[in-house]
C-alpha cells in the first residue's frame, strides 16, 4: 500500500484528499496545514512515507521553500506539487519535484498520478 503525507493549508482539501486516496486504498500517514509544519511531521515519521503531497500557497513556509529543505533532508522522497499556480510548475519539478498537479484536479488525475510517480503504471 503507497503511504501518502498531505501538505495542505486548506483544511476541507485535506479532508478532500485524504477521502479521494482511501478511495484507492492509498494510506494517509499524516497531514500538515504549512511547509514548516510538514519538514517538522516528515523529520519524525517512520517509515517515511512514500509519497507527500505539496501545495505551494501556504502560511508560515511554502511549497517550494518546504521541498527545498525536504529535499536536503532525503533527495529520494517522491513529492507531487498541487497547485492552481501554474508559473511555479517549471520551479517545483527543478528544485526535485517529481510532478506536478494543476489544481483543480479529479480523483483520476490524483491516482495516475500517484501510480506514475510511485512505478505503479
Amino acid at each position: 500500500m503507497v503511504s501518502v503525507f498531505i501538505v495542505e493549508d486548506d483544511l476541507l482539501l485535506q479532508r478532500l484528499y485524504e477521502m479521494m486516496l482511501k478511495t484507492f486504498e492509498f494510506e494517509v500517514v499524516d497531514k500538515a496545514s504549512n511547509g514548516k509544519e510538514a519538514i517538522e511531521k516528515f523529520k519524525s515519521l517512520s517509515p517515511k512515507p512514500d509519497v507527500i503531497l505539496m501545495d505551494h500557497r501556504m502560511p508560515v513556509k511554502n511549497g517550494i521553500d518546504a521541498t527545498i529543505e525536504l529535499m536536503k533532508f532525503n533527495s529520494h522522497i517522491k513529492i507531487i506539487f498541487t497547485s492552481a499556480d501554474n508559473s511555479i510548475k517549471k520551479r517545483a519539478l527543478e528544485i526535485g519535484a517529481n510532478s506536478f498537479i494543476e489544481k483543480p484536479f479529479t480523483v483520476i488525475q490524483l491516482q495516475n498520478e500517484i501510480n506514475r510517480v510511485f512505478n505503479l503504471v
